[in-house]
C-alpha cells in the first residue's frame, strides 16, 4: 500500500479523519525517518479533533508511535539504521504509516518492550510517571483515588501506585471495569454513580477522604473528586474526558478543606530529551519486571482510526488503544 497519513480539514466528529498519500523525499539532514509499526491513541487526540485543544488546520494527527529507523540524514549520530525507537513528542503526524523527525525526540526501546506495549504506554507511562512522582509526589501509605482506574492510564496509574505502597480507590465506569482495576492491585475498587462517588470514599477512608485525586475525567467528575479530599490533600485534573473543568471559585477550595488543586501537562514535566528519557526508564522497569502490566484492549488497523476514536468516546475501550501500521 502507498504510504499515507492520517489528516483533519475540520474539527468534529470522527467522520472528518481523511487520509492523504505521502510522497518520500530523501531523508534531510538531521532528520531521522521511522517506519511505523504501531501508534498510540490517547484522550488527547479527540481533544485535538474535536478542536477542544485548538490547531492550525489542516492538521496531521498523532503524537506517540513505536517503530524501527528506516534511514538517517546526514549528521545524525543519536541512532542508526535498524534501531527501535519510540516517541511522545514533537509535531504532530504519529498516524502515519512513515514520518521524519528530528533524533532528539526519539526513545530507545528495550529488547523487552514490543513496539505495540511502547506505542500503548510511552505516553500514558510517562504520564503517569511525572503525576505520581514528580507532581503529587506520592509516598507509600498515602491514599490516592484513581477515575477511570480500567482505562490505558489509569491501570498504569493504579498498578504504579500498589508498587509505591499507596492505598488505591479505583472509581470506574462499570463493575466489570472496577474488577480489572482491582485485579490490577486496588484496595478499593467502585462503580457507584459519580453523585454517590464522595461518599463511598469517605466510607472507605474512615471519613478522612484521600490524599491525592488522579481525575482525567473532568467536568462530569470535578464535583466528586473536590468532595473526595482530604484536608490539605491534592486534586490533580489531568484530562477532559467529559470535557474541561468548569470554572470556580477559590473559596470553594477553602470550604473543602484548604486542598490544593493542579492541571499538569506533558509539556512542563518532560520537557527536554533527558527528562523524557529518565521517565520512560522509570516506565521501562516495571514493565520489565512485571510490576506494570500494559493491558491492550483493543486493536484497529491504521485506516480504521476513526472506528478506534469512536470506541474510545464512547466509553466502549478497555486498557490501551492500539493502532496498527
Amino acid at each position: 500500500m502507498t504510504d499515507y497519513r492520517l489528516v483533519t480539514r475540520s474539527f468534529g466528529g470522527p467522520e472528518v479523519i481523511e487520509s492523504e498519500p505521502l510522497g518520500l523525499a530523501p531523508v534531510a539532514p538531521g532528520q531521522v525517518r521511522i517506519r511505523h509499526r504501531a501508534v498510540g491513541l490517547n484522550f488527547i487526540d479527540v481533544y485535538r479533533r474535536t478542536g477542544l485543544y485548538p490547531a492550525d488546520l489542516p492538521s496531521a494527527m498523532g503524537t506517540e508511535a513505536a517503530g524501527v529507523v528506516e534511514a538517517v540524514g546526514e549528521g545524525v549520530t543519536e541512532v542508526t539504521v535498524g534501531d527501535r525507537v519510540g516517541y511522545v513528542s514533537g509535531p504532530l503526524g504519529a498516524c502515519a504509516t512513515v514520518r521524519d523527525l528530528a533524533p532528539e525526540h526519539l526513545i530507545p526501546l528495550p529488547d523487552a518492550v514490543s513496539d505495540e506495549v511502547a506505542a500503548a504506554s510511552l505516553l500514558k507511562g510517562i504520564t503517569a510517571a511525572f503525576l505520581i512522582e514528580e507532581c503529587a509526589k506520592v509516598q507509600p501509605g498515602q491514599s490516592v483515588l484513581v477515575h477511570a482506574a480500567a482505562g490505558g492510564l489509569g491501570s498504569i496509574l493504579v498498578q504504579w501506585l500498589h508498587r509505591l505502597g499507596a492505598h488505591v480507590i479505583a472509581h470506574a465506569s462499570t463493575p466489570e471495569k472496577a474488577a480489572a482495576a482491582q485485579a490490577d492491585g486496588a484496595d478499593v475498587a467502585l462503580s457507584v454513580p459519580l453523585d454517590q462517588l464522595a461518599a463511598a470514599v469517605r466510607e472507605a477512608t474512615g471519613g478522612r477522604g484521600v490524599d491525592v485525586v488522579f481525575d482525567g475525567v473532568g467536568a462530569d467528575s470535578w464535583a466528586a473528586s473536590l468532595a473526595s479530599v482530604a484536608k490539605r490533600g491534592l486534586l490533580v485534573t489531568y484530562g477532559n474526558a467529559s470535557g474541561p473543568v468548569p470554572a470556580f471559585n477559590p473559596l470553594e477550595l477553602m470550604r473543602a478543606g484548604s486542598i490544593f488543586v493542579t492541571r499538569p501537562t506533558m509539556n512542563d514535566y518532560a520537557t527536554t530529551p533527558e527528562e523524557r528519557r529518565d521517565l520512560s526508564s522509570r516506565l521501562f522497569a516495571l514493565i520489565e519486571t512485571g510490576a506494570v502490566k500494559i493491558a491492550i484492549g483493543q486493536t484497529f488497523p491504521l485506516d480504521q482510526a476513526a472506528d478506534a476514536h469512536r470506541a474510545l468516546e464512547g466509553r466502549r475501550t478497555t486498557g490501551s488503544t492500539v493502532l496498527t501500521v
